[in-house]
């Protein structure tokens, strides 16, 4: 029950950081720009990021368990705020290049989490490879969306 009641603070970290996406919604202009063929349908949004958020919870409670309050936990929780920042640039601001430069940094937290946790949990590194292959697919899609938009740079 404790190891339970010890996760919760880490779930109630990304819920907090989901509620950006629930806040700033791509809405009306979202839909007016140009976008390659191979962007997802918005329904899938929402489940993706669901189940990403459970693991990227998981990851964060584990590197913990293992090292405490350290770098690893720190880059966590930095990586959280990119995310949080992401939809406020993209979607609040409509600021797409911003956008892209906040998920590049997404990437690099997610990786830096990945390469420091690898040693102690191997479980903690792999929970984090979905996110990273997602968020390596949606910069890749932001900077589609930013060439074919450029004047929301």
């Amino acid at each position: 029950m404790t190891d339970l009641l010890s996760f919760l603070p880490f779930l109630a970290a990304v819920v907090l950081v989901a509620a950006s996406g629930a806040v700033f919604m791509p809405g009306k202009w979202y839909d007016t720009l140009d976008k390659p063929s191979w962007t997802p349908p918005s329904w899938l949004f929402a489940p993706a990021w669901s189940a990403l958020y459970i693991l990227i919870a998981i990851a964060g409670w584990i590197a913990w368990k293992e090292e405490g309050l350290g770098v690893a936990l720190a880059v966590w929780g930095a990586n959280l705020i990119f995310n949080a920042a992401w939809s406020w640039l993209m979607f609040g601001r409509q600021q797409i290049g911003a956008a892209l430069a906040d998920a590049l940094a997404m990437l690099v937290t997610i990786v830096v989490f990945i390469v420091l946790v690898l040693d102690s949990s191997e479980t903690a590194a792999l929970l984090f490879l979905p996110y990273l292959a997602w968020v390596a697919f949606a910069s890749l899609l932001n900077w589609s969306i930013l060439r074919r938009n450029p004047e929301f740079a």
